[in-house]
């Protein structure tokens, strides 16, 4: 019983953590935000935030990996409401790109995570993205939906396209005028993998 009550403050300690951080990473950036803030209003003390997450650098990755799940069930959702594999993940894609518009999603995923964290591309999260676009292209390829091409290739270059696109969206001056532009672009590149491409609404 100890045991699991010890379990459960680590648990609601990190949250506090998290959310006082995320709160403040999206409003001043991660540069900005020090660390004594961030302690003092999740009411906890800096010997909390070095067990719980090592450094700042830590707890950047804990927020990352709390707002990535959030955009994975967002994705899946709009998959889901498609009709068909194809369209499902040529929406999911999109969901990807507009959550790019979003000041927070911009400014702690796209502009300090790659900042702090490195190349977004080799990101943990990302080799978990990249694992379900090879499954659903190979499921595609296999339906005849698409062609036969490599499926890793195709899922690379594809999931390359969408990161690039949302890095591109967040750094834009004018975010909403490059979402419009990428999808219209991102949509032709992936026809391109079509048996038979689409030219609806052409």
């Amino acid at each position: 019983m100890a045991a699991r009550k010890r379990a459960q403050m680590v648990e609601e300690t990190r949250a506090k953590l998290i959310q006082a951080a995320r709160k403040a990473f999206a409003a001043k950036g991660y540069a900005a935000s020090s660390m004594d803030d961030l302690t003092a209003a999740a009411g906890l003390t800096r010997g909390a935030l070095y067990h719980n997450f090592g450094d700042k650098k830590g707890l950047l990755q804990a927020v990352i990996d709390q707002m990535d799940a959030e955009m994975l069930v967002r994705m899946r959702a709009a998959r889901e409401k498609a009709d068909g594999a194809w369209l499902g993940f040529m929406e999911e894609s999109i969901a990807y790109m507009e959550m790019a518009l979003e000041p927070e999603i911009q400014r702690i995923m796209l502009l300090d995570g790659p900042a702090v964290l490195g190349d977004p591309s080799q990101w943990p999260n990302q080799n978990a993205c990249l694992r379900t676009t090879m499954e659903t292209i190979q499921a595609l390829i296999e339906e005849g939906t698409v062609r036969p091409v490599d499926a890793e290739a195709a899922a690379r270059l594809l999931n390359g396209a969408a990161l690039n696109a949302a890095l591109w969206i967040a750094a834009a001056d004018d975010s909403r005028a490059v979402f419009e532009k990428v999808v219209d672009a991102f949509r032709s590149l992936a026809e391109g993998l079509l048996r038979k491409p689409s030219h609806a609404g052409d």
